[in-house]
Parts: structure tokens; C-alpha cells; sequence
């Protein structure tokens, strides 16, 4: 176990590379340094100009308009297009073919669809209009007939039945009214059974659609119960929406005592730490401890009443395996190996797990030392948001940049074209065979989705850069602490803005060369994710099993070079030299100490995960006692300042609403902490190489550490 760290094997020396060598004028962050990556610098410039050149097409040829408003089947804009300006609504023809699940997605249905001013306010079927046609043509209801825009029922010499055969008017509909522009039917069982009670007439013809199928009242439950989704979502996002609006400010108040629980516990991590860790690892054993004895004692009792000799049988049922003495034999020996081996495991890596305590503690200490190293990730934050809004924007103009495009729907099978082949919709003529030419969607012109390839690619990579740039600052802020080598007078008045001018001045380059590598690894992810979906119908397994083997190959690959780019950033930050360089050497000094980067990131990730989760969840049973009213106090002493617990339809969406922003608030303020404490370890491993103790050669790091290393400065003669 020892107290001193035991040096490294020259073998492994040369492999991972020479230690780093003493340098008497290093005092912390390289002040006179260069320009790096100016190569990737000017083509990450060229390549953000290339985006304005992108979002200047995008702003010029697109229309929001075309996703905000629904488009017609001849694909106009309801309530925008000049012919369409006074008709806002879209109305569907046959709703029946909207019952599949692909329609639904894409608010796209294969009927007839035009726009209206007004959606039908009562359910109307047309086959009796027929009736009363071959009676009397004269008695017809024509104002009731909803056609196309160039059909005039009364004036155009056909029947009723012809009309709806030709697809030049809607067979039937529903009472609807107008959600999100389209006219979805609003009394559900009403208009169904409406429907029902006359789907036949008094000639004994049967109602049937633009293929000559016959609507039955099934056919039209099933389109209305999966368009009754739309309405219950409607009815559940306008009570959350008046929930918001009663709790908003008490939401804001949560998320800012979030913060404050989140800074306390930063704060005080230089005491607990220990605590926590040493507490985690001691309620392990005494778990295991118990789950020995409880196998143990169950194995006792079945065997005082088995005499049969050991003998263990496969069987289909499971649970009998619990019944037998030999099973739990086998978990008391499985358990009793694991804890013996995680002891072992505990009792040769003491110092390594008290190094990690040590720094995590160090890290405390920095953060309060720079108190503004806690509002930096504002900035970033700020940045990331403004960028995925600006993206946002290009994305839905490069979306509707493209022409419309139709294609041919309800085509018989005896059709010459099949459906889904092109179609214009100017020219089309479908022979009265039930063919229809529907709008699709807004494309056509390749250079569209190179562009849509090109603005994806680009927030990648600027977001990365952001990321990159985050990191960047705070290990300046962080190795100028450590590198102080009397603390605080030594620590740089401005550590963070300093960090940032040396980050932007220099080293543009090496950021952009690391979000770079991020960015083309995520970009091919997407493109896996999309061949993936593009695959699910299909049934050829090997293309499946080897697009699931590349997927989870580039997820280990985006981890892997996320954790290098890291380190490689803080050795950027502090000697100034590339992102190559940079990466190798952090790559090397990582290798050199393989043991204690394993135990100092494992417990740091515990250590921060069980600090979200206790902040989270302390405030979430916080929220739920005082939504649900049940904090007494409050409305006796604070309720006349603050106002009284607000009446909520559910008492849940601010308490979800809370929790999850204070988990994006604890997810902040740690990640400073994690990039404190990885900061200060490659600093620590650095000052172990560079220096022995010596009065020429002093080390930087605290007593605390120096006892944990087992190293200590050796006092200067002139003092003696």
C-alpha cells in the first residue's frame, strides 16, 4: 500500500514517451506564445462564411409559410397564396385514407384536398343528394357540395354520383373544426353515428369514395380515433400552457434555488468529499456483506432439509432454480469472490482513491479561489443557444427553399402509372379511374439537400468549437491556479479573461482542428441513424447487423476523442502548443498514470453524478410538498409577499419543469467542477515529472497532495 507513488518502469517510459523534463522558466500558462492550427483556423472562417452564403439562399428562396400553413393538393399555401387568401382551412375529401399511421405523420393524406374558408359545421352525406337528383335535379342541396376550385356542382352538367366518382367533390363529411389549419372532425361518437345511420339509401347504393370502395362506419371510427389524438394533445398542451402561465415565476424561483443548493455543494465538497466517497465504498461491503449472509442462510436451511446428493438438472422453469440448495451455494461463493476481490482492489489502490478525494477537494478549492469561473459557462451556454436558434431558422427556410412536387395517389391497380410516381399536377388526368395528383412536399433541386448536408455539418462543428472553447478558458483559469505557487497571492487577478484572449488570440485553430474531428464523427452517426431507418422494413439481417456493429463503433469513437480533445485543450491552454502536439502529450502523460486516471474518473463520476442527483432530487420532493400544498408554513409567513400555492390542473409540469432545469443548472456548475479537476490532475502529473522537491526544483502542489505522493519540498539551505 505505501505512502510513496511507485516510479514507472523505463520500458514503459518509451512506450508512452520520455517524462516531461524540467524547465526553469515554466511558472504556469505559457505567456509568450503563437499562433497554432492557422490552417484550420482560416478554413473554419471560410467555412462559417460559406454559412451566410447558405442562409442568404435559404432567406431568399424559402417560406416558413409553407410549413406553417398547410398546402393543398395543387400545393398552395391555405391563407397565403393569392388564390387561397380567404381560405384558410384544408379540408380532406375522403377521410378514411388518413387512418394510416404515415399520413398522420406527415399532415399528409392521398385524397383530394382543397382549401376552405370555413370547415363543415354539420356531417353530410351525398349519396341521398343522388336520390333526390334522379326524383327531381332541382330538390339537390347544391351549397352543401364541397368541390374543387374550378367545379361548379349545380352548373356542371354531371350527377352527384358523378361527381364523386370523378373526385370532383368530397362523397361525405364530417362536423369538423380547424386544428392546426386542418379540419379534423369534432364530435367524434355524434358524427359517427350519424354517419352510420345513413350509410345507406332508399335505392339500396351503398356510399363509396373516388375508388369505388364502400365507407363503411368502421372506416370512419378508424380515421377519427387516430385523428382524436390531435385533439387530446390540443386539450392536455392548453392546460399545461395555463399552468405555465398561473406557476412561471415560482418555476423561476425553483431553478434559482436550484443554483444556490448547486453552489453550497460545490463549496462544500472540500469536507465531504472523503466523507462521501469512504461512506459510498463502506455501504458497498456491508451490502455485499448481507447479501453473502442472506445466500448463506437460505443455502443452510434447504440443505438441513435436502439430503439428496448434489446433483444440478437443467430445467425450462426458472423459479425452481431458487429452490435448490446449489443455487444459492453458487451466489455465496460468486458473492463472496467479488467482495474479496473489490477489498483487494480497495487495500492497493488507498492512495490512489485518497489522490482522487484529495484533488476533487482541490478542486473546491480552486473554484472558490475564482468565483467567476461559475458564471463563465453562461457565455458558452448563450452561445449554443443563439447558434441551434439561428440553425433552426436556416433549416426551416432551406426546407421550404425546394418546389412543390406531386406524386400519383389512389391509383388502381390496372392504372398505366403506380402510385408514388411523379405526376404534374396541371396536366394529370386520372380517366375518372380514382388516380389523384397530391402534393408531397417542397424539393427537387439536388443542390437543396447538399446545402441541408452542409448547414448540419456546420452546427456540429461550430457547436463543438463553443464546447472546445468552453473547456479551453476554464483549464487556463484552473492550471493558473495551480501554478501559483503561493496561494491566492500568486493566482492572476483575471484568470478567466485572460484564458479567453489567449484562447482566441492563439488557438482558434486548434479548437476548430478538435470540434472538427467531433463534428465529422457525429455527422456519420446521423447518417447511420438515417440508413437505419431507411432499413427497418427491410430483411436483410447482415446489412442490419453491420449498420448496429458501425453505429456502436462510432458512438466509442465520439467518447474516445471527446476525453482525448479534452486533455488535449488543457495542454493547449497551457504550454501553447497544437492540437497534434497537445493531444499526443496528454495521450502519453495519461498512458504513464493508466491506474490513476481509472480511479480518479470513476470516483469523480460518482462523486458528481451523486451530487445532480441529490441536488435534483432535493429539490423535486421540495416542489412536490409545496405544489401540493402541504408546506404549511408558507402560507402562513410568505404567502402575503410571495403569493399563495398556485391552482394547477397538474401539480407535476412545474415540478418537472424545475427539476429538469435544475438538473441542466447542476449539469453546468459540475461540468466547471469536472474541468477543475482534470485541469488540476494533468497539472499534478505534470509537476511530479518536472520536478523532485528540490530547492531549484520545488513542487507546486498542495501539502495535502505532496503527503498522498509521498513527496515534499526539501527546505531551502539559505533558510536553514
Amino acid at each position: 500500500m505505501g505512502g510513496k507513488v511507485a516510479p514507472e518502469d523505463d520500458e514503459k517510459k518509451n512506450k508512452y514517451g520520455e517524462a516531461q523534463k524540467y524547465d526553469p522558466s515554466f511558472k504556469g500558462p505559457i505567456q509568450n506564445r503563437g499562433c497554432t492550427d492557422i490552417i484550420c483556423c482560416i478554413l473554419f472562417i471560410a467555412f462559417i462564411a460559406g454559412m451566410f452564403v447558405v442562409g442568404y439562399f435559404a432567406w431568399g428562396n424559402g417560406n416558413p409559410n409553407k410549413l406553417i400553413y398547410p398546402t393543398d393538393g395543387r400545393g398552395q399555401i391555405c391563407g397565403y397564396d393569392e388564390l387561397v387568401k380567404d381560405k384558410p382551412n384544408l379540408f380532406y375529401f375522403d377521410l378514411s385514407d388518413c387512418a394510416s399511421a404515415s399520413s398522420l405523420l406527415q399532415l399528409q393524406c392521398p385524397t383530394t384536398q382543397i382549401c376552405v374558408e370555413t370547415c363543415p359545421d354539420s356531417t353530410w352525406v351525398g349519396l341521398p343528394e343522388h336520390a333526390k337528383y334522379l326524383l327531381d335535379p332541382t330538390s339537390v342541396d347544391w351549397d352543401k357540395f364541397y368541390c374543387n376550385y374550378d367545379v361548379d356542382a349545380e352548373t356542371s352538367g354531371k350527377s352527384p354520383y358523378d361527381l364523386f366518382m370523378d373526385d370532383d367533390c368530397a362523397s361525405y363529411y364530417l362536423e369538423s373544426k380547424p386544428l392546426y389549419g386542418r379540419c379534423i372532425p369534432s364530435l367524434l361518437v355524434d358524427a359517427i353515428d350519424a354517419a352510420s345511420d345513413v350509410i345507406q339509401t332508399a335505392d339500396n347504393i351503398t356510399l363509396t369514395d373516388a375508388n369505388n370502395n364502400t365507407i363503411t362506419g368502421s372506416a370512419i371510427t378508424a380515421a377519427q380515433v387516430a385523428l382524436a389524438a390531435y385533439l387530446n394533445a390540443q386539450a392536455i398542451a392548453d392546460k399545461i400552457f395555463d399552468d405555465f402561465s398561473e406557476a412561471w415565476t415560482f418555476m423561476l424561483g425553483g431553478s434559482v434555488i436550484g443554483m444556490l443548493i448547486c453552489f453550497i455543494w460545490i463549496v462544500l465538497m472540500r469536507w465531504i468529499a472523503g466523507i462521501m466517497v469512504w461512506l459510498a465504498i463502506l455501504i458497498m461491503f456491508i451490502l455485499l456483506g448481507l447479501g453473502i449472509y442472506c445466500c448463506y442462510s437460505q443455502y443452510d436451511s434447504l440443505a438441513s432439509v435436502d439430503t439428496s446428493s448434489i446433483e444440478f438438472e437443467f430445467t425450462t422453469e426458472l423459479s425452481s432454480y431458487l429452490e435448490m440448495k446449489e443455487t444459492w451455494l453458487a451466489f455465496t461463493i460468486i458473492l463472496g469472490v467479488v467482495t474479496l476481490i473489490l477489498l483487494l482492489l480497495v487495500i492497493f489502490l488507498f492512495n490512489r482513491i485518497r489522490l482522487a478525494i484529495e484533488l476533487i477537494k482541490e478542486g473546491s478549492r480552486a473554484i472558490s479561489s475564482m468565483m467567476f469561473t461559475l458564471l463563465w459557462p453562461v457565455v458558452p451556454f448563450v452561445l449554443e443557444v443563439s447558434l441551434f436558434a439561428i440553425w433552426i431558422v436556416m433549416a426551416v427556410y432551406l426546407a421550404t427553399s425546394g418546389d412543390a412536387t406531386y406524386e400519383i395517389a389512389n391509383a388502381p391497380n390496372d392504372y398505366p402509372l403506380a402510385n408514388g410516381t411523379s405526376c404534374d399536377v396541371v396536366t394529370f388526368d386520372g380517366n375518372n379511374t380514382g388516380a389523384t395528383c397530391i402534393f408531397v412536399e417542397y424539393a427537387g433541386d439536388p443542390n437543396l439537400f447538399r446545402m441541408q448536408i452542409y448547414s448540419l455539418l456546420g452546427l456540429f462543428w461550430i457547436m463543438n468549437f463553443i464546447l472546445a472553447l468552453d473547456q479551453i478558458v476554464l483549464a487556463g483559469a484552473f492550471a493558473s491556479y495551480y501554478w501559483a505557487f503561493t496561494k491566492p497571492k500568486d493566482i492572476p487577478t483575471f484568470p478567466v479573461s485572460a484564458s479567453l484572449w489567449r484562447a482566441l488570440r492563439y488557438h482558434m485553430g486548434s479548437l476548430a482542428f478538435g470540434a472538427l474531428i467531433i463534428a465529422i464523427i457525429q455527422l456519420i452517426r446521423v447518417m447511420l441513424d438515417y440508413i437505419d431507418s431507411k432499413l427497418k422494413g427491410s430483411e436483410n439481417r447482415v446489412a442490419k447487423f453491420f449498420l448496429k456493429c458501425m453505429k456502436c463503433c462510432f458512438w466509442c469513437l465520439e467518447k474516445f476523442m471527446k476525453f482525448i480533445n479534452k486533455n488535449a485543450y488543457i495542454l493547449v491552454a497551457v504550454y501553447g502548443k497544437n492540437f497534434c502536439t497537445s493531444a499526443k502529450n496528454a495521450f502519453f502523460l495519461l498512458m504513464r498514470n493508466i491506474v490513476r486516471v481509472v480511479v480518479l474518473n470513476k470516483i469523480t463520476t460518482f462523486v458528481l453524478f451523486l451530487g445532480k442527483l441529490m441536488v435534483t432530487s432535493a429539490i423535486g420532493i421540495c416542489c412536490y410538498y409545496f405544489f401540493t400544498g402541504q408546506i404549511s408554513w408558507y402560507d402562513r409567513y410568505l404567502a402575503q409577499y410571495l403569493g399563495g400555492v398556485p391552482t394547477l390542473n397538474y401539480f407535476w409540469v412545474p415540478m418537472l419543469v424545475i427539476c429538469i432545469l435544475t438538473y441542466l443548472i447542476a449539469s453546468i456548475f459540475f461540468d466547471v467542477y469536472d474541468m477543475a479537476i482534470d485541469t488540476l490532475f494533468l497539472c499534478f502529473l505534470e509537476d511530479l515529472e518536472r520536478h523532485d522537491g528540490s530547492a531549484e526544483k520545488p513542487y507546486y502542489m498542495n501539502k495535502s497532495l505532496m503527503s498522498i505522493a509521498g513527496k515534499k519540498n526539501k527546505p531551502n539551505k539559505s533558510d536553514d
